[in-house]
């Protein structure tokens, strides 16, 4: 196996100092051109590498920002990582993409990664809904922003989208479209997101007169198209089945559009779909879906740009004033919900 080349290697090769040779990385202009080439020419014959590592733990300072998300099978959370790496290269920071796979111990241990890394910050969208994996992370004193999650009850930066405008922005929809019975396939119920669309589908209804008994929930363990088709296998099960749905994401939907298509029933005719985010796919689906639209981008972009403030007032020890940033979300109709009633 083949061993590494050292600033050590590269000194001896020129026949200067290790002074010399990092200075010449570090400071060329300060070293001789005939030594600052012997250097270089020595760098480049051995193949050394710099230790970035080294380097970031001497300084104090990451070049690295990491970035823990739900699940990156979904192209929400991709978007995010899009936003948040833009800004990251714009200030000349990389990000650190991890996925907790909607796993509290997995979360709990890409956190303990990224304190051992000494990451210059985290953007995070939690998994674990105790809130101790938070707590526990908040003891490395180093800087979070909270993505796609409002900041409840802790005192650092969040950047999300209203979700509970976002749940009524659907259901709305549907009420309007003559619906009054509304399936809600909702995810895992720990989840704050799925929460607050659900606290917004049923004042949806409640503005148009309509009790909560008129949503049927039907809970998910996760928020993926194989969990969708089950969840429209049990749709298809009830005796009194919903004319709609609402699903809390768009994964879940289009598994619910293949549990139907499957079966021979119409999208949107016999039953409408709504989704929940915009991905790419929703607007190529075989019946394009309706979807309440997160500026998924911006978002993470957004939140990058906070931590990257947060990290730089440290730096220059002034103060750094925490904030909640809530997006609006945007409906966008399409034929899965235009059905005639």
């Amino acid at each position: 196996m083949a061993q590494s080349v050292g600033i050590k290697d590269v000194a001896r090769a020129a026949g200067v100092s290790v002074g010399t040779v990092s200075n010449v990385i570090n400071r060329p202009d300060t070293v001789a051109a005939e030594t600052r080439a012997r250097v270089l020419s020595a760098i480049d014959r051995l193949g050394y590498v710099r230790s970035e590592s080294a380097r970031q733990l001497r300084a104090g300072r990451s070049r690295i920002m990491g970035l823990l998300v739900l699940d990156m099978g979904n192209p929400f959370f991709v978007d995010v990582a899009r936003g948040a790496e833009r800004a990251a290269r714009q200030a000349g920071l990389g990000v650190m993409v991890c996925n907790s796979a909607q796993n509290a111990s997995e979360e709990a241990e890409y956190l303990s990664l990224f304190a051992e890394q000494r990451v210059r910050g985290v953007l995070l969208t939690p998994a674990d809904a105790t809130g101790r994996n938070i707590e526990a992370f908040r003891r490395h004193g180093i800087p979070f922003v909270l993505v796609d999650r409002v900041a409840e009850g802790t005192t650092e930066c969040s950047v999300s989208v209203d979700d509970v405008a976002g749940g009524a922005l659907a259901v709305r929809h549907l009420v309007d479209a003559g619906h009054r019975s509304i399936a809600y396939v909702s995810g895992p119920p720990g989840l704050n997101q799925v929460r607050d669309r659900r606290i917004g589908a049923l004042s949806a209804l409640a503005e148009a007169g309509l009790g909560p008994d008129r949503l049927r929930e039907l809970p998910t363990e996760r928020l993926d198209v194989a969990a969708g088709r089950d969840a429209g296998a049990r749709l298809l099960g009830l005796a009194d089945r919903p004319t709609a749905v609402f699903c809390a994401n768009d994964l879940l939907a289009l598994g619910v559009l293949q549990a139907m298509y499957a079966a021979g029933v119409g999208v949107p005719d016999d039953l409408a779909i709504v989704g929940y985010d915009d991905i790419e796919f929703a607007a190529a689906a075989a019946v394009p879906l309706t979807s309440v639209r997160q500026p998924a981008v911006t978002m993470g972009a957004m939140a990058a740009e906070l931590l990257l403030e947060e990290t730089e007032a440290e730096t220059a020890a002034r103060p750094h004033e925490h904030r909640r940033v809530v997006l609006s979300p945007e409906l966008v109709v399409r034929r899965s919900s235009l059905s005639s009633r």
